[in-house]
C-alpha cells in the first residue's frame, strides 16, 4: 500500500492535494502505514460496497467471465483471472460508466475525461469466451 501511496502522490499536481477514498480494508488505515503530504485518505463507513466503485467492478468481472465455473487448478484460476482482468482494461468506457458516481463528480462538466488505455503485450490471444483449454 505504501508503494501504491507514493505511485499516486508522484502524479498529483506540484501545489494540489489528493483525497483518496478507500474502504477500511486492514492494510489501507494501518497507523504504520506513510502517507505521503499530498494525500489525504478518507476512508468510507463499514460495510458500504455500494459506494465503492471497485465492489462493482469485481463483481461486473465475476458475472461477465469467471463465475459458474469449476477451476481445474491454480494455473485454470490465474488464466481466467488474467483473461477477465485483460478483456476488461480492453474496455475502458465500460469501467468508466460501472465506477463513475454521480456524487463523486468533481463538477468539470466542460473538461473530457480521456481514460488511460492500457494494452495487452501478452503472446496469447484470447477468444470472447475465454483462456484457452487443455490442449
Amino acid at each position: 500500500m505504501a508503494l501504491h501511496l507514493a505511485e499516486i502522490s508522484q502524479t498529483v499536481t506540484p501545489g494540489a492535494h489528493a483525497i483518496l477514498l478507500l474502504d477500511q480494508a486492514g492494510w489501507h488505515l494501518s497507523a504504520r502505514l506513510d502517507i505521503p503530504a499530498n494525500i489525504t485518505l478518507l476512508p468510507l463507513p463499514p460495510k458500504s460496497p455500494e459506494l465503492n466503485p471497485v465492489e462493482n467492478i469485481w463483481q461486473f468481472i465475476r458475472d461477465n467471465w469467471i463465475s459458474n465455473r469449476v477451476f481445474r487448478s491454480y494455473d485454470d484460476i490465474l488464466d481466467h483471472c488474467c483473461y477477465a482482468w485483460n478483456k476488461l482494461v480492453d474496455q475502458p468506457w465500460t469501467i468508466m460508466s460501472i465506477g463513475l458516481r454521480d456524487w463523486a463528480y468533481s463538477g468539470e462538466r466542460d473538461r473530457p475525461f480521456r481514460p488511460k488505455v492500457i494494452t495487452d503485450s501478452g503472446d496469447r490471444d484470447h477468444a470472447d469466451h475465454g483462456p484457452p483449454g487443455p490442449a
